[in-house]
Parts: C-alpha cells; structure tokens; sequence
C-alpha cells in the first residue's frame, strides 16, 4: 500500500468496477425483501448543488445499507423536465443568437429543446457518480419519456372523468416574467416599502366624495365597484347609489360585502374583479363587470385609457398618480411595508389576473392525505413537520395545473370549430369522440409537478401492469427537502391514493438547508455557495459524504464547514494507515485460523465486544434516520477504541513481547466487519482497503458492496470486561498525564503502583502487565496502595502512584517544576476563593459551578505530580 492518503487514486475506479459488473442492478422480482427509494428528479440540465449531495449521500447511505442486509434494493434515478427552468434556458440561450421562440415556432422550438436536453443530460450521471450513487441506471427514467407521458395522459383523463379536472375562468397567480400562471405554491411572498394612497370618488349625483386607500392606484382604472360593509351605519345611505371613477369618469356602484373590514382605513374597499382574488370573488357576488387594464406581460391595456396604453404597470402607477394630483383626488399618500408575491422563478412580482385555466380539485385527497398520516401509515421525519403539513392540507385550494408553456405535457384536450371540448389520451381517441378530424390540441402544458407527483408509480410502469410495480410499490422512504413537502411530497401522496389506493413511501426524511459554517444562508449573492463537486477534488467523496451525513440532525439546517471536512479526511487517513499496519503485521499469504473463542485474550475479547455493540447502534441509528448518531458511533470505533486503543494492545504480541492466541486473526476480523460498518457512509475507501484483505472476496464475493453488513453478536458482548477496560485504558491515560506534568522523556521507565478496587480488574491488570509495560512505558508493575512520595492519581476504580526512578534533577528541569508548583498555586488559591463566595455561587448556574469544582481537582492532581516529581 502507497504510504501516502489519496483518494483521487482510487474513488472512480470503484465506481466503474460496480457500473460495469451491474452490482446496484435490482431484481425484476426475488425471494428477498423488496427495499425502494426514487430519487427526487433534479432538472435535467441542472447542476448539483450541496442541497442535492446531502440527500444523494444520505439515499445512497440507506440503499447501500439495506442492499448490505440482503434486501432486493432499488434506488431508481431519473431527471425531470423542468417546464419552466429549462425553457427559460433554452429561450435565453436563443436570445443570445438573436433568435426567439415565436420566430422559431412550437415545433422548431420544442426540437431545440431537445437538442439541448441531450447535450447536457448527462451530467447528472457523471455528478452523481463522482459522489458514488448507487443507482441503478438500467432503470433511468425522464419526465418526458413516452412511458411517463403515457401515464401523465392517463392521469389527466381519468381524474377528468371522475370529474375533479375542469377548465374554467379563475384568478390566477400570473408571473409576467415567465408570461404563465403558476402555483400558490410558487408565490413567495416578500416585504416591499411602497405607498399608500387614499383617494376622493365623487358619489354621483352629489357635492360628496368617499376616500378609498390603495397600495396599486394603478388598477384602480379597471374598478367596477366601491364595497362596503353591511353593518357599517356610516354608508347604508350609499346602497343604491355610484360613484363616479376618477381619471376614467364612469359610474361604478356602491355594493354591501361582508368581507370588507370596517375597521381598516376607511371603511371602503375598491372592488377590481380583474386583477385581485378578493374583488374577483365580490365581483361573482354582485354580478360587476371585470375590465382587464394589465395584460400578461405586465402592461396596460387599452381599456386604460389612451393616456395609459402601453405604459409597464410601475410607470402607470406613477403617470395615474401625477393624474390624480392634477385633478385634486389624491388627498394624501403616506409609506406603507407590506407583503407583495414574487414569482419565485422569475423574481418578478405577480399579477393577479382572471385566466381560463385547467384546475384539479384536490380537496377529497388532501383529506385522504390527512387520514393517512393520522393513521400511521406515512411518518414524517421529523415530527415537527406534521403539524405545517395538516395545516395546509387542510387548508388546500383548487391546484391550477395548466401552464403557458410549450416545454412539457400538452393538455391531452382537443377542441372542435365550435369549441367543444375532447378530453382523450390520445388525438384519434379525440377525432373518434368528436366525430371529426378539425380538432385543435390545447396549447398550454401540464405543471411540472403533476407529472413529478406520479413519480413512484409512473417510473415503475404504472398504469401498465409490470413486474417493477408489483415488486417495487408502494416504496419505503422518500428522502428530499423540506421545502418542496408540499410542491412535491403532498402530490405523490394524494396521486398516489387516489389511483392505487396505497401511500407511495412508508416514511419521509426531510433534510435541513446546508449553509455556511456561520450558519447563512447560502446564496451566489452573498459569495458562499460551494460546488459538491470542488469539495470532492479537494477532500475525497468520503470525507463530504461522512460530514453531511454527521451532520444531518432531525429538525436542524446543515452547517458545512469545511474544518470539519478536513477532519473526517484525516479520518479516512487514519484508516487507511490502520489497514497499512494490519496488512503489514499479517505478512504475505497469511491464512487465518478458525477463532476458538474460549482461548481468547481479554483485549480480543473487548474489541469483539466493542464491534458487537457498535454494529448494533449504528444498525438502530440507520433504522431512526439519525444518521449524525451512527457517524458518531462509526468515528468514535474507529478513531478511538480500534485505532488509538486496540491497535497498540496487538503490539507487544505481533512483535514477540507477550504471546496472545488468534491476535492477527481478531485483527483480520475487526477490520473487515468494521469497514463494513463504513461501508454506507464511505463506500469509495471501504472497498479500497476491503479489497486488500486477506480473503475477503473468497468469504463474502467481488464487492464490498454486496458483503452482508455487521449483525449485532450478542454473545460477543461482555460489559463487565468493557468496564475494566476502561479502567485499564484510564490508567494508561493518567500515566502518561503524569509523564507529560514531569517533562519526562519518553524512554524513562517508570514504577507503577495500582490498588484495584475489584476482582475483575485486578485479574485484568495481573494478565495485561505486558501490554500495560508497553503502553506505559514501565520498569516494574506492583499491586498494592501507592507508596507515600508517589506521584498518585485515580483511575476509574484503580488508585494509582508513579515512582520515577531515582535520578538528579538539573537546575533547569528543577527550576521549571519548582516555576509550574508555584504557578498551579496561585491558580488553586484563586478557584478556591471563587467556590469559597457566596455571591458566585448563589449566581451561577450549577453546571459552571461544578465546572469550576472539577477544574480545582484537576489542579491539585497536578500540583501533586509535580511535587512527588520534585
């Protein structure tokens, strides 16, 4: 093995020595467990981001787990079409050539997409290997293929002919950025610093004038109305009445509605059917006409005015307010914050619009959703979230499914010359209907996310009957975002009662944002963004793996910082030198004999009884979802009881100073199931250093990969032995404390005087004298109390005292003791006089003043060292 720690050598190596032999390829069908994730499509032509790498790695990490359990386990990737982000795309990359989509037209346009779909649909699969994804690609799925669309098709119809699709005229949330509607789901809603203004409508007939406040004065040129409420004294003389419109000079009549709040500004309220969800629905109440002055990219249209026509809705805002001035009917305007929706796409602000769009009724699967959760039937992790997920669902509106676009699912809807409608899977299934060939399909597409809502069953080959779907549906667990439970895990929840009658996936883990070290949001504004994939050049896929997967707490955001990257990659350093002295303590051609157990040692027996427990927790942890639990478990093996403690325990009998039966072979078996444990979490690393070992492949196959994972060995386990172990390594501990309080060199042999205060221990030490020799550094072992002038201590269940050989101190070790004992004084007398005050421990909190006690002790242990070393 090379000396130096380089995981560039050796990670895409594995990953094509996987591909190529199909070992991530899931049975059609098999006598084993079924165990499914679908990964969350990411766009297409996207990149990857840090988001998408924590839920890649912990997907991966619970695939490889279970495949390692002997389950038949699919993880099925695929990509989604993104209507909307890749068309902006395509259409910005026309842009630049001067070209634009209309000039191209639908067809001409579409090929394009596809052209570029092609070209960069691969780099999801070279991203995702560079993590070591695990998927199985013979099974890789897109939104738009012609098995997907079928069953978007399908969908569509038959949730129409149970008569929860319907088109019709409705308030819309319009994105003039992306000139389409879009979801509830994609406003985000924003603090913005406008005005308000409050303005005089003279009441016809009359010298009177009402004020009304507005925070877009804009619209106000298609008011068709003034309501007030029905209860409020001060304008029952107005029902019956109008106003004259300002600007536009019309009369609009006054209207009682029960949903203007009489206590808010004026009492009155501007009714806008056309461009406000709230006038939309006085306006259906009253029979008022709607007036369209904001067209689809934001402009005012010519039922504004000549003066207005053309202008962006922001500079009519300010051309009607100079107008309104003029004419003495803006009475005042003052600041105003208040919450705007934003296109989250496009960033521009929405404009409510009256559209004639396609909607699905989802409130009878929001309920079922609701039941279903309550039932037990899907788990969210973690809990916390249910509470916002009932919320909504209970709250849920009609879903406006179609969108203005032309990358995506077409309507499955056709219309006649008369406009009747055909709703069909297919346009000879529509001419059959229609009884004609002068059919029209309907331009608009589908949302994006009604065909990613289907993605569970869709990419198993529902509707059509297979064997995928039979073996493979419903699924276990879904790991993606908290921030798409809704865009996206509610629809596969409802789509997937509503056709199958079963919940997609047992369980959800949402995952926190990543952000920074200092906890910001990341963002390219702000200059703290970081590319997976950088990280993987610099640290190894192992080490990002192992850190987001440490880090991934239920509830929490994820901090990345990169510190502790580069601590989890001296971590696999300190593996790989593990593996290196193992291998060359094992010698060339070594053959390992069967382990009788009974003639074991007792340090062979404790780290077997450490592996055993271990393997349990970490197998508990993986079960519960708290992967930073199992990481902690993992490092904490590794790094400090297999590396830091039993390592050095094989020392004195691999090189001759105590003999101990079957220490290689514990080795040999300590390191393959522990790199099996780490399997899930560094899968580049493990199969590495697994391969290397003597006679890995012969006892468990080619692959790591496939090696059964660690069960939990209960007759391994002894916690009794683990206790006096830890007393034994505590004596160690507190040995070489006192050599590093005296200053000693390292060769300087000391005496060591222990007084256990057990059976159990005391037949543990007498048995390890070697291996305490060696790890202490000790001329002579005595048990029995510590002789008066020792340097003393206490370790666990063990007093213990040191005696330095006798040996004349020279002035400047003399004088550096004498200068510590003096200094440890004065410290001793300063936390003494703190404990001693009342105020201080009246005032602090327990734990800081047990602190302090427990500092105390641990400076007079050493003032003692250094007066016996004196």
């Amino acid at each position: 093995m090379d000396k130096r720690f380089d995981p560039s050598t050796y990670e895409q190596k594995w990953q094509r020595f996987w591909a190529e032999n199909e070992f991530f390829r899931a049975a059609e069908a098999s006598d084993r467990e079924p165990y499914c994730i679908m990964i969350p499509p990411p766009n297409v032509t996207g990149e990857l981001h840090i988001g998408h790498a924590l839920q890649s790695t912990i997907q991966d990490l619970l695939i490889r787990w279970r495949r390692m359990q002997g389950r038949n386990a699919l993880w099925l990737p695929g990509t989604d079409h993104a209507g909307i982000a890749v068309q902006l795309m395509v259409e910005r990359h026309l842009e630049s050539r001067g070209e634009s989509r209309e000039e191209l037209g639908r067809e001409a346009f579409l090929e394009r997409v596809w052209e570029w779909k092609h070209e960069y649909h691969g780099n999801i699969r070279r991203q995702l290997d560079q993590l070591g994804a695990s998927c199985d690609w013979s099974r890789e799925r897109f939104t738009l293929d012609e098995g997907l669309s079928r069953a978007v098709r399908y969908a569509f119809v038959e949730l129409h002919r149970r008569g929860l699709v319907h088109r019709g005229e409705y308030m819309v949330n319009w994105s003039p950025g992306l000139d389409t509607a879009v979801s509830d789901l994609e406003v985000e809603m924003k603090e913005v610093e406008g005005r308000l203004y409050h303005i005089a409508y003279p009441i016809e007939g009359s010298d009177d004038v009402v004020v009304v406040a507005t925070t877009r004065p804009e619209t106000m040129l298609g008011d068709t109305g003034v309501a007030y409420h029905p209860e409020d004294e001060r304008y029952r003389h107005l029902a019956g009445r109008s106003a004259v419109l300002p600007i536009q000079g019309r009369s609009i009549p006054f209207v009682a509605d029960e949903y203007v709040e009489r206590d808010f500004g004026s009492g009155l309220v501007k009714v806008t059917p056309f461009h406000d969800p709230n006038d939309f629905e006085i306006g259906k109440r009253h029979d008022l006409p709607a007036v369209q002055v904001i067209d689809r990219r934001g402009r005012m249209t010519a039922e504004a005015g000549p003066d207005f026509e053309g202008l962006d809705r922001f500079e009519a805002r300010q051309r009607v307010v100079e107008r309104l001035e003029a004419e003495g009917r803006l009475t005042r305007s003052e600041r105003y914050v208040h919450n705007v929706g934003h296109c989250q796409r496009s960033g521009v602000s929405i404009e409510p619009l009256i559209s004639i769009q396609w909607f699905l009724d989802v409130s009878e699967m929001a309920a079922r959703a609701l039941r279903a959760n309550r039932a037990g039937r899907l788990a969210l992790v973690p809990e916390s979230w249910e509470k916002t997920w009932e919320h909504w669902l209970e709250n849920i509106r009609p879903w406006c499914i179609s969108r203005q676009l032309w990358w995506g699912h077409q309507i499955p809807a056709w219309y006649d010359e008369s406009g009747n409608c055909y709703v069909a899977e297919s346009e000879d299934e529509a001419v059959e209907m229609a009884g004609t060939t002068a059919l029209t399909q309907d331009p608009d597409v589908l949302d994006t996310w009604f065909s990613s809502g289907l993605w569970p069953m869709s990419t198993l080959g529902w509707p059509e009957p297979t064997r995928d779907f039979d073996t493979f549906y419903p699924t276990q667990v879904l790991v993606t975002g908290f921030d798409i439970l809704f865009f996206w895990v509610a629809r596969m929840v409802m789509f997937g009662l509503e056709f199958t009658d079963e919940v997609p996936f047992d369980t959800v883990h949402l995952t926190g944002l990543v952000r920074d070290a200092e906890g910001q949001k990341m963002s390219k504004t702000k200059g703290n963004t970081v590319d997976p994939l950088e990280l993987v050049d610099e640290f190894g896929a192992d080490a990002l793996r192992f850190t987001l997967a440490a880090l991934d707490s239920p509830g929490r955001d994820v901090p990345l910082d990169l510190e502790r990257m580069a601590g989890y990659r001296a971590f696999g350093n300190k593996i790989w030198n593990a593996v290196r002295f193992v291998l060359s303590n094992l010698g060339e051609g070594f053959e390992p004999e069967a382990i009788d157990a009974g003639r074991l040692e007792a340090p062979e027996r404790w780290i077997r009884s450490r592996l055993a427990t271990t393997a349990a927790e970490v197998d508990a942890s993986f079960e519960a979802f708290r992967f930073d639990e199992a990481c902690h478990r993992l490092y904490h093996f590794f790094w400090g009881e297999l590396c830091d403690w039993y390592l050095e325990l094989t020392k004195p009998a691999l090189h001759g100073g105590a003999e101990r039966p079957f220490v290689r072979e514990v080795l040999l078996e300590t390191l393959d199931e522990s790199l099996r444990l780490l399997h899930p979490t560094m899968p580049f690393l493990t199969e590495e250093l697994w391969q290397r070992l003597p006679g890995t492949t012969e006892r468990h196959g080619e692959t790591i990969a496939l090696a059964p994972f660690p069960e939990h060995r209960e007759a391994w386990e002894d916690r009794p032995l683990e206790t006096a172990m830890n007393d034994l390594f505590e004596i160690v501990t507190a040995v070489r404390r006192i050599r590093s309080d005296l200053g000693l060199p390292p060769r300087t042999e000391l005496d060591l005087h222990l007084a256990p205060e057990n059976d159990v221990l005391t037949e543990l030490i007498d048995g390890q004298r070697a291996a305490l020799a060696f790890l202490c550094g000790l001329g002579d072992l005595v048990l029995g109390a510590p002789p008066e002038g020792s340097a003393r201590d206490r370790a666990g269940a063990t007093e213990l005292g040191v005696v330095v050989p006798e040996q004349a101190l020279g002035d400047e070790e003399r004088a550096r003791l004498e200068k510590e004992a003096a200094r440890l004084e004065e410290l001793i007398a300063a936390a003494t006089r703190q404990l001693e005050n009342r105020q201080f421990l009246d005032k602090a909190p327990p734990e800081v003043v047990e602190g302090k006690r427990q500092s105390l002790r641990e400076l007079e242990r050493r003032l003692r060292t250094v007066e016996a070393g004196l």
